[in-house]
């Protein structure tokens, strides 16, 4: 099954993830109450690359974390690309651009419609059915933002991927 699908995933659909090629602005040791401030640099920062041509975007908007997400964790903000940075793009902020991949390998994928409030009981409800198969989370957490965060928070849709042991 596509990663970046046009449609849903159902409740708990398995997939494999293949090394898609990303460009991200990587932030560690963060916390929750950090991420609004991550997003809106970090989107910015990509955006402005598109804008100018330096890079091509091949998806939507995404975020990898790594680690304990209710802890302190890494973070990965990007998109898949056509080609990623050979070297670091700089920004205004510090931050630099740099090339990455989706983790590979077994994962289970589900789709959360409407607020990204409802993300967490998105992110419980994959574990919980994951679990019932048998499944464990390798300590990874994909989300792909498939809307664009403009519109109505009613028609939003986030596909969840969590990669598997």
């Amino acid at each position: 099954m596509n990663v970046f699908p046009d449609a849903a995933f159902g409740p708990v659909d398995s997939i494999e993830l293949h090394g898609v090629p990303l460009a991200v602005i990587r932030h560690e040791g963060i916390r929750l109450a950090d991420l609004r401030d991550a997003f809106d640099a970090g989107y910015r920062t990509i955006g402005a690359a598109f804008a100018d041509g330096t890079l091509s975007p091949a998806g939507p908007a995404l975020a990898i974390y790594h680690g304990d997400p209710m802890g302190v964790f890494d973070l990965e903000l990007g998109f898949p690309v056509q080609t990623p940075p050979s070297d670091a793009i700089a920004a205004v902020d510090g931050a630099a651009i740099v090339a990455s991949t989706l983790p590979t390998g077994p994962a289970v994928a589900t789709t959360v419609h409407g607020s990204y409030d409802g993300l967490g009981a998105g992110w419980a409800g994959l574990v919980a059915r994951a679990a019932e198969a048998g499944l464990h989370p390798r300590g990874v957490w994909i989300e792909i933002y498939v809307s664009d965060p403009g519109v109505s928070p009613d028609e939003l849709r986030t596909d969840l991927l969590m990669p598997v042991a």
